[in-house]
């Protein structure tokens, strides 16, 4: 019988010998801020700087891995080199005031010609009732208006002389709040109304065929009194006429010349169709700036706690202002909403309580705030906000930015403005999980076309003397970042064997930088609490100490269970059938191993290997699965020159949740062999490892959460020096034991042994030789096998003898029913 040696204490655990560190402490080191992530960094940087359309990048990996980090250094170094981009404004549209005219300008542009349209319009203010207001304009104003009113009075002069030939008079009468021109007789030198004369008549005091011949002159004149008046109408249009011509002859030179000013300044051809426009709607309102300051104009509808500007529509609303801008825009969105990310236009409500809006009303974004820049954004925030994701793809499939009135609680885009969407260059990087991006990619098909570049990051990566190195600067920059104690040599190897610890190999360094970072700020606060001027591994060790201590609460109570008898765990003795599994439990934050009873009854059958587990719906697919490959390899060993007339049921006993995972295997096909050899297992071990359907033991995962986990069950019952943990070879070189479980195996009072084989483990649990075909085909009978395979003949047997009985007594049965 092979014999399988227990590992010596120098296997259990990778050490970093201090004295291998060539600093004396971390204040010596220089910084190092992004460590092993060599294929994410590499994915990032061509991302970032690929300028063709959808290079944008979707940065994934576990929590804690340094990936906002990461960008933010990669972005920074990016910012700073980068070409400073155009400012952006909405300004009037005088033409269709519902659609606002974007115009970028150079950077520090916007707020300048902010100032010269504010100076402009304070110029026209004051500078046109100046104009009017002068001599100058007055009189040659009074010319024109005495050339007109010539011809009108001309016209009214001639008319009142043929009323007067005709015994008529003009006359104006008062209708309610006007007055309405009238001919009317004159009788007795007095003008007279026609009811008067009829009234005469009717008194015999007026002829009625004077009457009558009065009606009809007075028909005539008032005829010709319409058509008086029509000439005095035209007279008086053109005479407005002439005055508007002679008003924008006298301003059009300045308010053109002011005009060219600030085109000369921009030299911007949208801005030059603005100003064209501007200025032709100047021309034809000068009536605006007529009115003296003594006399404003009529005012609007004041908004609620606000002035009204009598000139909004000749501002300029800036919304992106790059004059403090160094280089790209770098802007990383903590709150992605719709708002936050495309803009808004804003409502106010006036005193009529009426809801109104206008151009400056309109806001930016960050899209619009990261234009020629990188706009970093949290995966699934985007994903949770209504409307966003949705809007993000077809901004960036489009490269255009259209800002509109978004109410979320209706669903719907609202509001009149219609503002004039912004071409935009941006990268976008969205940080999130790895399910999320595997989702995208998968139901949504304009994913992969605007985000062609992930970047992933590793949780861990190789342990190499540059790593090392590394990990040590990463420590250096924590220690600046958050103003730590320096950290002796001790402690540094500390943490670097507590980075191999939680990467699970010791070929490996954990990239869990977040739970690095909280370990050497703890270990901070114990060396303060120890009034220690330096943090050495005594601290650090506290620090991983403490924190399990605060998460293992489930991990003591499932202790306790075992301790009391709740849950039934041998750790002394042999069983036949019974055997110690090993579990991991995953509580995100923190894993733990316990030991679990799995055990297997076997009988004479024909269902072969039931996984109560399974048929309890219990059982998850890896662990299915691992149940089918432990049948294959008993098929192979006993199978070959007779059937598997067997029924083997094996459980996890007391397992009231969910059981994955392919890691106990190995463990059942003990429990089934000791059964069928009626061989007893040793219950001072426990044991864990996947198989193949050829008997080879394959690593599995949690080795040393499992080998701790089985440890102190037997720490609390009390350790006898045989107890142990039987593990696959493969992981032995993941081994990171805690030191209290390396000292107990130095002093002989635990085991591990690395196992390679199903064979070697039979010998090792039930102290018996697995035993190794003959050339006949037969295994030793003194052997676990040979014991297994004498009773599997046996169930044979049985099976044909009984088929035969069977069918000899459905014969006698069937036989008359045959004649």
């Amino acid at each position: 019988m092979a014999h399988v040696k227990p590992l010596s204490p120098d296997k259990l655990r990778w050490h970093c010998d201090p004295s291998q560190i060539k600093v004396a402490a971390t204040k010596d080191i220089p910084f190092c801020d992004i460590i092993g992530q060599c294929r994410a960094v590499e994915a990032l940087r061509l991302g970032l700087q690929m300028e063709q359309p959808g290079y944008n990048v979707f940065v994934t990996g576990s929590a804690g891995t340094g990936r906002m980090t990461t960008v933010r250094r990669m972005l920074q170094e990016i910012e700073s080199k980068g070409k400073i981009p155009d400012d952006l404004c909405y300004m009037n549209n005088f033409k269709n005031p519902d659609q606002p005219m974007a115009i970028q300008l150079p950077a520090g542009k916007g707020k300048a010609l902010r100032a010269d349209m504010n100076r402009l319009v304070d110029g026209l203010v004051k500078g046109i009732p100046a104009v009017f207001e002068s001599d100058e304009y007055q009189q040659a104003r009074k010319k024109v208006a005495e050339r007109f009113n010539a011809q009108r009075q001309v016209v009214i002069s001639g008319f009142e002389k043929e009323l007067t030939a005709k015994g008529f008079k003009l006359i104006q009468v008062q209708m309610g709040p006007y007055v309405k021109p009238d001919v009317l007789p004159v009788i007795e030198n007095q003008p007279t109304q026609l009811e008067q004369l009829e009234a005469w008549v009717q008194e015999k005091k007026f002829l009625k065929k004077k009457l009558d011949e009065i009606k009809k002159i007075r028909e005539k004149l008032l005829e010709e009194m319409v058509h008086a008046f029509k000439d005095t109408k035209q007279i008086e249009r053109e005479l407005q006429e002439a005055l508007d011509e002679l008003s924008k002859s006298v301003i059009s030179p300045i308010i053109h010349e002011l005009i060219a000013g600030i085109q000369q300044r921009y030299n911007n051809k949208k801005l030059d169709k603005y100003l064209e426009s501007l200025e032709e709607y100047i021309m034809e309102n000068l009536n605006r700036f007529q009115t003296s300051e003594e006399e404003p104009a009529k005012e609007e509808p004041k908004e609620i706690g606000g002035k009204v500007d009598n000139f909004l529509e000749f501002r300029v609303n800036v919304m992106v202002d790059n004059s403090d801008t160094k280089g790209s825009p770098v802007i990383i969105d903590t709150s992605p909403t719709y708002r936050n990310l495309f803009g808004s236009i804003e409502r106010i409500i006036d005193r009529s309580g009426a809801w109104r809006t206008d151009f400056t009303k309109i806001k930016a974004g960050s899209f619009l705030r990261a234009n020629g820049g990188f706009l970093v954004i949290n995966a699934i925030d985007a994903l949770m906000e209504q409307g966003v994701w949705e809007t993000l793809k077809r901004t960036l499939r489009n490269r255009k930015v259209e800002i509109l009135t978004y109410d979320p609680f209706f669903n719907m885009f609202t509001g009149t403005l219609k503002p004039e969407s912004i071409d935009v260059k941006v990268k976008v990087v969205m940080v999130g999980e790895p399910f999320i991006y595997y989702m995208l990619r998968e139901r949504d098909f304009d994913f992969v076309k605007i985000f062609k570049v992930k970047a992933d990051f590793d949780t861990e990566m190789p342990r190499t003397d540059e790593s090392i190195q590394e990990y040590i600067s990463f420590a250096r920059m924590i220690i600046h970042d958050n103003k730590l104690m320096q950290f002796r040599k001790t402690a540094i190897a500390a943490l670097i064997e507590f980075g191999v610890k939680l990467a699970g190999m010791q070929d490996k360094l954990s990239t869990r930088f977040n739970h690095i970072s909280d370990v050497m700020s703890e270990a901070n606060y114990w060396a303060k609490q120890d009034k220690a001027k330096t943090v050495t591994d005594k601290h650090v060790q506290k620090a991983i100490d403490a924190w399990i201590e605060r998460v293992s609460m489930v991990e003591d109570k499932i202790q306790e269970r075992i301790q009391e008898g709740t849950l039934y765990i041998d750790t002394k003795g042999s069983t036949v059938g019974q055997v110690n599994g090993l579990s991991v439990y995953d509580l995100g934050e923190y894993m733990f191993g316990v030991p679990s009873r799995i055990t297997a009854q076997t009988s004479l059958g024909r269902s072969g290997v039931i996984n109560i587990e399974r048929e309890a719906e219990m059982s998850g697919p890896t662990h299915s699965k691992g149940v089918m490959i432990l049948s294959g390899y008993l098929q192979g060993i006993f199978a070959q020159d007779k059937p598997m007339s067997m029924n083997a049921s094996i459980c996890f006993e007391q397992s009231y949740g969910g059981v994955d995972g392919d890691s106990a295997s190995s463990t059942e096909i003990y429990a089934i062999l000791s059964s069928l050899a009626e061989v007893p297992i040793r219950q001072d071990l426990a044991v864990t490892g996947s198989v193949n359907q050829w008997g080879k033991i394959q690593p599995i995962g949690g080795v040393n959460e499992k080998i701790e986990g089985f440890y102190r069950v037997c720490l609390e019952r009390g350790l006898t020096g045989t107890q142990g943990v039987v593990i696959p070879k493969s992981n032995v070189k993941d081994l990171m034991l805690k030191q209290e479980v390396i000292d107990a195996v130095a002093k002989g009072k635990f085991n591990i042994y690395p196992v390679e084989t199903i064979e070697q483990g039979v010998e090792l649990l039930m102290e018996m030789p697995a035993g190794k075909k003959s050339a006949k085909g037969a295994y030793p009978p003194s052997t676990v096998f040979g014991k297994a395979d004498r009773k599997l003949r046996r169930y044979a047997e049985l099976i044909r003898e009984y088929g035969v009985e069977e069918e000899k007594h459905e014969r006698r049965l069937g036989s008359p029913a045959a004649d």
